[in-house]
């Protein structure tokens, strides 16, 4: 295919409504319950290997709900060569699952053949623009299937850096025909750390490419944001939120949350609460405040520097 094939698919992407990450501690409650989520997301690497009990369950729930593939572990912004093992296994989790789409992070996780296991940011300039895009157009090809990618949260801007993220996200939808998933929290964190305004950042971003939204909280340390995904939602990315369903028209949304996670039922009505800034959208009122939670302390704020990584 070629990046218009790509691109008409990305257009026609469904929109299966609240979602849900997949988290170990509640297969029992979904298998038993059937709860009414509209979906849910599976970090690819947790079932990429493995032909036990995970592998069974994905495929029980992929039975039963739309599933999206999100993976933490494709390194696009790295310099070393694509891992084709790992994309073949990547391939083959997608054909068993049959998932909506496949999705991964603009970020680097490793070098030399080694994986940090973090989400690690790239320098936004021409060249690595023409490197990412490239790697792009090589996994779509051999996945075939345009792929999805997730801005990253980030704690610091390199100096090396000529492009704007949203700027970047945009050139690279252009240039290869790919998806992008818009993580409202990350933006938010990231704003904060860099010294950005959050709004503009989604303002400026390709609305037609967005096909998935993610909503998290995060631990505010005063000084920066740690995206934790270990608590509630906090009313400032909610209201961004609101900002970027009216912009995109509405898009699949989904809740993360990785650590001291809650039982489902409160899992399931903090993903809830979009609703009424989804409502918002269509009666053009302004959003009930919700409110914001109090922090909680993390025991240990560096194992939190880098997003998504919750194995």
């Amino acid at each position: 295919m070629n990046r218009e094939s790509y691109r008409d698919i990305i257009k026609s992407m469904p929109n299966p409504g609240l979602g849900l990450g997949l988290r170990s501690k509640h297969f029992n409650y979904i298998l038993e319950h059937n709860p009414n989520v509209g979906w849910f997301e599976a970090i690819s690497e947790n079932f990429m290997d493995s032909g036990g009990r995970p592998g069974n369950v994905l495929r029980q729930i992929a039975e039963r709900y739309p599933v999206v593939m999100h993976g933490v572990s494709l390194s696009i912004g790295s310099t070393d060569p694509l891992n084709r093992e790992y994309l073949t296994k990547l391939k083959s989790l997608a054909a068993d699952v049959k998932p909506l789409w496949v999705s991964d992070h603009l970020c680097w996780t490793g070098v030399n053949s080694l994986n940090t296991h973090d989400l690690l940011p790239v320098v936004l300039n021409e060249e690595s623009l023409k490197h990412i895009c490239s790697r792009i157009n090589q996994v779509q090809d051999f996945m075939e299937r345009p792929m999805v990618f997730e801005n990253p949260s980030t704690y610091l801007t390199f100096k090396q850096s000529t492009i704007a993220e949203w700027d970047f996200l945009r050139y690279m939808t252009e240039e290869t025909g790919c998806g992008l998933l818009l993580d409202v929290n990350n933006v938010y964190v990231s704003g904060f750390n860099n010294d950005f305004d959050p709004a503009h950042y989604i303002r400026q971003l390709p609305h037609d490419r967005i096909v998935q939204m993610h909503i998290a909280g995060h631990q505010h340390c005063g000084t920066h944001i740690i995206d934790t995904h270990d608590r509630k939602v906090v009313q400032d990315v909610w209201e961004l939120f609101h900002l970027a369903w009216q912009l995109t028209g509405g898009v699949a949304t989904l809740l993360e949350w990785d650590n001291h996670i809650p039982e489902f039922e409160d899992y399931h009505a903090e993903l809830l609460k979009a609703k009424e800034y989804m409502n918002t959208f269509a009666t053009g009122s302004a959003p009930t405040k919700l409110p914001v939670e109090n922090n909680i302390a993390v025991s240990n704020p560096v194992d939190f520097l880098v997003s998504d990584i919750m194995w």
